[in-house]
């Protein structure tokens, strides 16, 4: 995918306000994990820039990711820092050689009613796990702040959030009131929505900064201090800031247990980075498709590459990814100007970035968690059928319960249980042949096509030459998975597009729904 600059102000726009928002998740995940702070930024500005360029994804955003934590707390532990990077780097290049083997294909069989039931648990852990920081309660461990865990041994789902009200900060409630105030009324009011070129997230920031500055002149007791700032490393030369790197011991390599290290990060990590591509397309206004190999491909280079100059593994991240989706990106220049921001405010302005109140980011990423979680998603889901609903709604109570990964995998259990029953005799089957630019292709649907089928199709829809004509019949078809049918909506409204392609649907039942989008 090659870089275009069509949209370029929309992108950096875009890219700043996702730095905002990855700034103290790459800080925070870093301390969760045991890890020097600067680790971190190291992954974050990969993540961005490296990754960001070689994806082949419009959307998506990499960096730290919370899911991790657990894997690499424990392997620093157990093998030392120097020894870990190697485990980082032989994850890297395992993630390297799956997407070489076109391994990445498994993202195409996550339901839908799984990833949006994903992206509605993640919306409300956001919500859950930014509240304290938004009243000023930041005592406990940061990287506690940004785990993708809601239940812990001593504490019930409410507890934390009960507990954090007796920390209360007067300074930080007015300020995280007035950023969210902000953003909504930049994307409520009119006039305000029409200022394309500044977010209101970044208006957030500013009053914040603002805010608690007229808080230490005129209001003392309700000064916002240094623990509930924004916390970056900061070196006074650049020799120090070149002590800030770890690189990796070439013995450890030999070591047995980094390859079990690195085996476990470069699957947990593919699973991860898959899902959130497949989140990551759905959320894309444009309804790009995205190459699944091509970004294991450059999440293993960015990963190798992180691990070489002392950082953290890294994956797609869908927070970071739902920000700047909100933010309105539409290409991966996005994603490369976040890289870029965090390089450029650890060198030139890390004074400055460490005066923004955590509760103004709290803000920020509430707002997200409200887009992610909204009663719109429930209602879309409960009028597909009980089919995509329970699903769905399994998903998202997995998730926040348990994790993410163990969420997901309840989630596609039921959904492939629901498949079977229904689906039992499915089958799908096309011809597939090598046509010319401006020719009439004709696809015709089986008797029944399943969820199973999704994958064939999306990738025929993929491959069709420019400017040619595609015929979708559904004459002798009975069922139309639900997937599917939205596979085929979002290519005749968007994907069709850029190539210039022709499409006529024949003979689909009116309860389809498959009208093009004005």
């Amino acid at each position: 995918m090659k870089l275009t600059t069509k949209y370029f102000k929309a992108d950096v726009l875009a890219g700043m306000v996702v730095f905002l928002v990855a700034l103290p998740l790459c800080l925070g995940i870093a301390v969760a994990s045991g890890a020097p702070p600067f680790a971190g930024i190291i992954t974050g500005v990969i993540g961005g820039i490296a990754v960001g360029y070689l994806s082949n994804s419009n959307v998506s955003v990499s960096g730290p990711a919370a899911g991790l934590i657990a894997i690499i707390l424990v392997a620093i532990t157990d093998l030392g820092y120097q020894t870990f990077l190697c485990a980082v780097m032989i994850a890297g290049a395992i993630q390297l050689i799956l997407g070489l083997a076109k391994a990445g294909g498994i993202s195409s069989y996550f339901p839908t009613s799984v990833i949006e039931g994903m992206l509605v648990a993640i919306g409300i852990i956001i919500i859950k796990k930014e509240l304290p920081h938004a009243i000023g309660y930041d005592v406990e461990h940061e990287g506690d702040f940004y785990s993708y865990q809601l239940i812990e041994a001593d504490k019930g789902f409410f507890s934390e959030l009960i507990h954090a009200f007796n920390f209360a900060h007067t300074g930080a409630i007015i300020v995280a009131i007035i950023s969210i105030a902000i953003i909504v009324a930049f994307n409520k009011v009119p006039a305000l929505k029409k200022i394309k070129a500044i977010p209101g997230a970044l208006v957030a920031v500013v009053a914040g900064i603002v805010l608690n500055e007229i808080f230490i002149s005129a209001a003392p007791a309700w000064e916002i201090k240094d623990e509930h700032l924004v916390l970056l490393p900061t070196a006074d030369s650049f020799d120090e800031f070149l002590g800030q790197f770890t690189f990796p011991a070439a013995a450890g390599f030999l070591n047995p247990k980094a390859w079990v290290v690195g085996i476990t990060i470069a699957i947990v990590a593919s699973i991860e980075t898959l899902l959130c591509l497949e989140a990551g397309d759905k959320m894309d206004p444009l309804k790009r498709f995205s190459s699944a190999n091509t970004e294991l491909k450059a999440q293993g280079i960015g990963n190798m590459v992180a691990g070489f100059l002392g950082g953290l593994p890294m994956t797609s991240v869908i927070v970071r990814t739902s920000a700047n989706v909100n933010a309105g990106a539409k290409t991966k220049l996005a994603a490369i100007t976040h890289g870029v921001f965090l390089l450029v405010s650890v060198l030139a302005i890390p004074a400055l970035l460490n005066k923004i109140p955590m509760a103004t980011l709290a803000a920020i990423l509430i707002m997200i968690g409200l887009k992610l979680a909204s009663i719109k998603t429930f209602k879309h889901m409960w009028h597909s059928g009980m089919q995509q609903f329970v699903p769905f709604i399994v998903t998202v109570i997995a998730v926040v319960f348990t994790d993410l990964l163990k969420g997901v995998g309840i989630g596609l259990v039921v959904s492939i249980y629901f498949i079977l029953k229904g689906n039992m005799k499915l089958a799908y089957f096309f011809k597939k042949e090598k046509h010319m630019n401006g020719e009439i292709i004709q696809i015709d649907l089986a008797q029944e096509v399943s969820f199973l089928n999704k994958a064939a199709i999306k990738q025929t829809l993929a491959h069709l030459p420019e400017q040619s004509k595609v015929v979708i019949d559904a004459a002798n078809t009975v069922y139309i998975d639900h997937d599917v049918l939205e596979l085929i909506k979002d290519f005749m409204n968007f994907g069709s597009k850029d190539k210039k392609i022709a499409v006529e649907l024949r003979n689909f039942k009116s309860e389809y729904n498959m009208e093009m989008a004005t």
